[in-house]
């Protein structure tokens, strides 16, 4: 029989890996959100900067009201996608399909128009079967719900049916709520508690974002969010001032020094939004906070 002293020397370094691995797979990271700019570059060279764990293609912007779903991917060709996408999940990072945005003709207009966009994610995007799939066979890691539009009605049931599918595969939620509480479309939704990630858009809302060195009312906001029933927050930022016509830039020396130590000290803290990849091209924001997100 194994003395206490021996099966402590075996159990530590299991524990050590194991705890390792948790961390690991919790670890904090950068969402961009790629697709709404052809001048952005592909896919692929979004992922290869090695700079972002988590890919939103935006959008799916025309669904439910008996609508035939469209994407609207500004001027990208979806040739190579099926390539760029799995290779992106080569590398580790989520690749999510993002619904809605700020421009878009969209709505749920009751539980069976909920169940049927399931279905159609589940079947073109995710892990079912279909003939008319626009990524080809590339599995998408999960949906992005960035409803800015169109009622607040069936997300809800959406996400409840869309979570149903993860007895199969593992479904991914992710959303884009702003950042005034409640959100006014996707506060029921966040409410079920099954969404795994919550990018707040903390830019364009004056009474919850960053402004002229004041930070109180981001982090009286950000606070608030991590009380929510998200299971990780991350902060939503512009990767440039003109990302952000209403403001809520934050400069990327106050953001490392002023704003992650503080939301960082929360245990729903899941790393930082952008938006978009063109912006961050441009400003090389995500190159500048990657260290210390």
């Amino acid at each position: 029989m194994a003395s206490l002293k021996q099966v402590s020397l075996i159990l530590f370094p299991l524990l050590l890996l194991i705890s390792s691995s948790f961390k690991l797979s919790n670890a904090a990271g950068i969402v961009i959100y790629w697709g709404q700019n052809g001048n952005e570059g592909s896919l692929a060279d979004a992922c290869n900067t090695n700079n972002y764990q988590y890919v939103n293609i935006a959008f799916l912007s025309t669904f439910g009201n008996g609508q035939t779903p469209e994407l609207n991917l500004a001027g990208h060709s979806r040739d190579g996608l099926n390539a760029d996408i799995k290779g992106c999940q080569g590398k580790g990072i989520k690749v999510l399909l993002s619904l809605g945005g700020g421009a878009g003709s969209y709505s749920l207009n009751s539980a069976d128009d909920a169940t049927n966009l399931a279905n159609y994610l589940w079947n073109n995007f995710l892990g079912g079967t279909s003939d008319s799939r626009p990524f080809g066979d590339a599995v998408l890691d999960g949906i992005d719900f960035d409803i800015e539009a169109g009622g607040a009605q069936h997300y809800d049931e959406l996400a409840r049916a869309l979570n149903g599918f993860s007895s199969q595969k593992k479904v991914y939620l992710g959303a884009a709520p702003q950042c005034p509480i409640p959100d006014a479309h996707l506060d029921a939704a966040i409410n079920t508690g099954l969404f795994d990630y919550v990018w707040v858009q903390f830019y364009n809302n004056p009474q919850c974002q960053y402004a002229s060195g004041n930070t109180n009312n981001l982090i009286n906001s950000w606070n608030q969010w991590t009380s929510s029933q998200a299971k990780q927050v991350f902060l939503g930022l512009p990767a440039s001032e003109a990302a952000a016509p209403s403001g809520g830039f934050i400069p990327t020396d106050v953001l490392i020094s002023q704003v992650l130590p503080t939301i960082k000290t929360s245990p729903k803290y899941g790393g930082v939004m952008l938006w978009n990849r063109f912006n961050d091209i441009q400003t090389g924001y995500s190159d500048a906070i990657k260290a210390s997100v």
